[in-house]
């Protein structure tokens, strides 16, 4: 004897409603990217919602800690902190990842540097 009376009926209305929560994230990454103003950047990839997980690249400590909520009231966001970074900037969270697979903690530090939003110092005047 089955609990359920039918089955394909509730995945249906089950994947249904997963449909509208998925949007229902995707309008709140859309406001939270806004709100940065990260939306009207032109380095900003366009099609970020297209990605299975959003790496959000913030430039320190404190900025982390300013959006650290929002890590937790919006799926699909991923934070690392760069401090070689002068902006909040977005990337695949899969290009991350295939990058810094099998890296050493020294490794992505030196990585971070030039990639992911990282900008190396340039003392002006020295050659």
């Amino acid at each position: 004897m089955s609990v359920i009376k039918d089955e394909n009926t509730l995945l249906n209305t089950l994947k249904r409603i997963d449909n509208e929560m998925d949007k229902l994230n995707d309008q709140k990454i859309i406001a939270f990217f806004d709100h940065l103003g990260l939306t009207e950047r032109p380095d900003i990839p366009k099609d970020f919602l297209k990605w299975e997980t959003i790496l959000v690249v913030v430039p320190n400590r404190h900025v982390s800690h300013e959006l650290k909520s929002y890590k937790y009231s919006i799926s699909r966001l991923s934070f690392v902190t760069n401090p070689y970074a002068q902006n909040v900037h977005i990337y695949d969270f899969k290009e991350w990842n295939a990058i810094t697979r099998n890296k050493t903690q020294f490794q992505v530090r030196e990585l971070l540097k030039t990639s992911f939003g990282g900008v190396r110092n340039i003392i002006e005047g020295m050659n």
